[in-house]
């Protein structure tokens, strides 16, 4: 919303020396804030952002929200662009909370350990049919994420999607408190941070954590849960609200069936509910992007979005960047760039999605070590490695860490040790893949983020560029 410094100074219970001055947006990052938005100097455990409020000022910020006592030694010329508070995160919070209430229309949350993000956008693309619908931008899901995807609220917006993310046990109860959500989606619980959690349960009790908040407003809550996932299916116990289920399960309300490829490496399906059937097309490959699809058919029904407009906006759907997104290089190469994130069940999805890629002459898989995965990690790593071998996968490359397991698995599957690999580092199996790829190969490159995998994409990228034709085709799947 478009606020002055004076509003946001009242929000925070604080005051402006510029109270008339116009708010453009809200940033926590100085190097990538525009001239107009207010800058938030957050101090975190590793990093202090007062040390930028020079930086901020001279790059156009309307103002700076700093802690009091950055506030009572800065320099007198700044003092009138900064709002002192106490605790610049928890103004951050408290600002976007107010934002969020003075709008106070109906906002649907997404969280679940694989396919949030996907799901998250298929809602707000067949909402957008019929609503204006806001979406959170990108990984804007945590506790510093989530407050500036509120902040972008307008008041033409009739409703919002917003995903909600956690590492720990705590943080989703937190976030919904913050957002406020009406209907809430969980797409599947699965061995993802097990270095926080000492089982799949506790997991799946902080993802449950949603639910339980939706049920503390009462009945006029909505749940939106997959069937297909047992542990998942458990949160509609007690549940005082409305709860629909998805999945391909016959029990499911939105069930999935019918499956067949479609055009390209997409998909159709029929769902069916108690009140209509209606066949889909996807262009994206997978069943478990067909129960993301569905997950979002489920949401938007409350919402009272007819099949044919959901039909219309799932044909059409486009994924975020990075998330599995598709580059058809010179020579017909498919590199699958998946490098957003992974863990073990997203990984199995994209396996099984590769495993049924049509025309390939052969799959070569670049796996980046799966982190935060704690004591369990050695042989979540192998499982993936079988897995590949299952899967038809000619080549398994590891990169860094608990990714040798991987390898190991591999090996152990079935693939030939002279088809595999382990290096440290994403420019090393680059190199490999630069000298490995050949006209037909379909390569996945998968891994978390913090092993920057999208070294080994560029590569091949450049190398291609490098070639008699420069053109890349592009197009999107996902499965987180």
């Amino acid at each position: 919303m478009k606020l002055s410094l004076g509003e946001v100074a009242h929000y925070l219970g604080t005051s402006s020396g510029v109270a008339d001055r116009r708010v453009e947006g809200y940033s926590i990052d100085s190097r990538s804030l525009l001239p107009g938005q207010l800058f938030f100097a957050i101090h975190g455990p590793t990093f202090d952002g007062h040390q930028f409020v020079g930086s901020a000022l001279q790059r156009g910020a309307a103002g700076v929200v700093v802690e009091r006592f950055f506030f009572a030694n800065a320099s007198p010329e700044w003092q009138p662009a900064l709002i002192a508070v106490e605790d610049t995160h928890r103004a951050l919070q408290a600002l976007a909370h107010k934002i969020r209430l003075a709008w106070g229309k109906p906002i649907v949350a997404v969280t679940g350990s694989t396919g949030k993000s996907t799901t998250k956008e298929m809602i707000a693309a067949i909402l957008s049919r019929r609503l204006r619908a806001l979406r959170s931008p990108g990984n804007l899901n945590n506790d510093f994420g989530l407050p500036l995807a509120l902040l972008q609220l307008e008041p033409e917006n009739d409703v919002a999607v917003m995903e909600l993310a956690m590492s720990a046990a705590g943080e989703i109860a937190r976030l919904a408190r913050l957002a406020e959500p009406q209907v809430g989606v969980v797409t599947n619980v699965a061995p993802a941070h097990l270095q926080f959690f000492d089982s799949v349960d506790a997991i799946a009790l902080a993802k449950r954590e949603l639910i339980d908040y939706l049920a503390s407003t009462g009945s006029g809550a909505v749940a939106i849960l997959n069937e297909d996932d047992a542990r998942v299916r458990k949160f509609a116990e007690g549940f005082p609200g409305r709860v629909l289920t998805f999945g391909f399960s016959e029990k499911a309300l939105f069930r999935a069936m019918d499956v067949m490829p479609g055009e390209g490496i997409g998909s159709t399906f029929r769902v069916t509910t108690t009140d209509w059937q209606a066949d889909f097309a996807l262009p994206l490959p997978g069943r478990h992007n067909i129960q993301n699809a569905v997950a979002a058919i489920a949401a938007a029904s409350v919402y009272a979005i007819p099949p044919e407009q959901m039909r219309e906006a799932l044909a059409e759907f486009q994924n975020l960047h990075q998330r599995s997104e598709i580059l058809t290089l010179p020579g017909e190469v498919t590199i699958i760039n998946d490098c957003y994130n992974s863990n073990p069940l997203a990984m199995e999805r994209m396996l099984d999605a590769l495993a049924e890629w049509p025309g390939v002459r052969r799959r070569i898989v670049v796996a980046g070590e799966m982190l935060e995965l704690g004591p369990s990690s050695p042989e979540l790593h192998r499982e993936v490695g079988r897995k590949c071998a299952e899967s038809g996968v000619e080549w398994a490359i590891g990169v860094q860490g608990a990714a040798q397991f991987f390898v190991e698995g591999a090996v152990a599957g079935g693939i030939p040790i002279s088809q595999t690999r382990f290096f440290p580092n994403a420019k090393s199996a680059g190199e490999l893949c630069q000298s490995l790829i050949a006209p037909g190969d379909v390569v996945l490159v998968k891994g978390s983020r913090g092993v920057h995998l999208e070294t080994v994409v560029e590569m091949l990228r450049k190398s291609a560029v490098r070639g008699p034709k420069s053109e890349a085709g592009k197009t999107n799947l996902s499965v987180d």
